[in-house]
């Protein structure tokens, strides 16, 4: 019995449009939901980060006092905020939040704006002890009365900048 070449596109055909197809979903699908804009974040407390930063004068590392010695920038405590919002803002909803909090003991439950993936190790220390500003990433947040997310903040976003400002873009500096 002799092999009939003739159909050789009935096995391959259908089998390379399958394998094109689990490719393009495994491979092209995270890639264009890591580009869609993340609606903003529903924060326990409004906190209009313009009126600290404009009116107020507060610089990022005031709030965000981590950022310089460890890999994450945090969120204040509680009791910073209150050493300011012991007497200010009285009568305004959001800053009595603030000391319903202190009073009761509880944590404000922030949620996180800007997210990476978990498989990347993003060092805040290292970034900016390189002198890179906090807007780089985080755009204008003294400006924002409601932080959103600016960048993509994929892995394409993150080389391109690392080879702009001649960073070490190999795989173990942020995957390990």
């Amino acid at each position: 019995m002799e092999f009939d070449f003739r159909r050789l596109p009935l096995v391959f055909v259908p089998a390379g449009l399958l394998a094109g197809l689990v490719l393009a979903i495994t491979v092209g699908a995270p890639v264009l939901l890591a580009n869609q804009p993340r609606p903003p974040a529903q924060q326990p407390i409004a906190f209009p980060h313009n009126i600290h930063v404009q009116a107020v004068g507060l610089e990022c590392g005031f709030c965000h006092r981590t950022a310089a010695v460890a890999a994450t920038a945090g969120y204040p405590d509680v009791e910073q905020c209150m050493f300011c919002h012991e007497v200010a803002g009285r009568g305004n909803p959001e800053a009595d939040k603030v000391r319903s909090a202190w009073t009761t003991q509880q944590a404000v439950n922030w949620e996180r704006v800007h997210r990476l993936p978990d498989h990347v190790h993003f060092v805040h220390t290292a970034h900016i002890q390189a002198g890179i500003q906090c807007s780089t990433c985080h755009g204008n947040v003294g400006a924002m009365t409601q932080v959103v997310q600016v960048r993509p903040l994929n892995m394409s976003d993150c080389v391109t900048c690392h080879r702009q400002s001649n960073a070490p873009t190999e795989c173990a500096t942020c995957h390990y």
